[in-house]
């Protein structure tokens, strides 16, 4: 079983362009977190986020075709002190230690 790694999140609208974009360029797209949205009352959809995830092995070029939209990537988590980390920081702002490129 292939194992997924995030790779954007954004609003419905966002989400759903983005996913269109990375479809047409072969790579296949899993939006989690749409289903909630009916669940979040009268929140503006600024703040109503959608996750974007691949195939880990298409990861880097999701990023890629996603970095050419100037779209952000996510923050991610340090596995050594769990401090949370901008996604452009390469070393934990905390601890030092190397971000990790994939979530097992």
């Amino acid at each position: 079983m292939q194992r997924k790694q995030r790779v954007a999140s954004g609003n419905l609208l966002q989400a759903h362009t983005w996913k269109g974009m990375l479809e047409a360029k072969g790579i296949q797209v899993e939006l989690r977190g749409e289903a909630l949205l009916g669940g979040v009352g009268e929140l503006p959809t600024d703040v109503q986020s959608v996750e974007l995830w691949v195939d880990e092995l298409d990861s880097e070029n999701a990023l890629i075709q996603l970095a050419n939209l100037d779209v952000q990537t996510p923050d991610w988590q340090c596995l050594k002190c769990h401090e949370i980390n901008d996604a452009s920081f390469d070393l934990c702002w905390h601890c030092s230690a190397e971000k990790v490129k994939s979530i097992k």
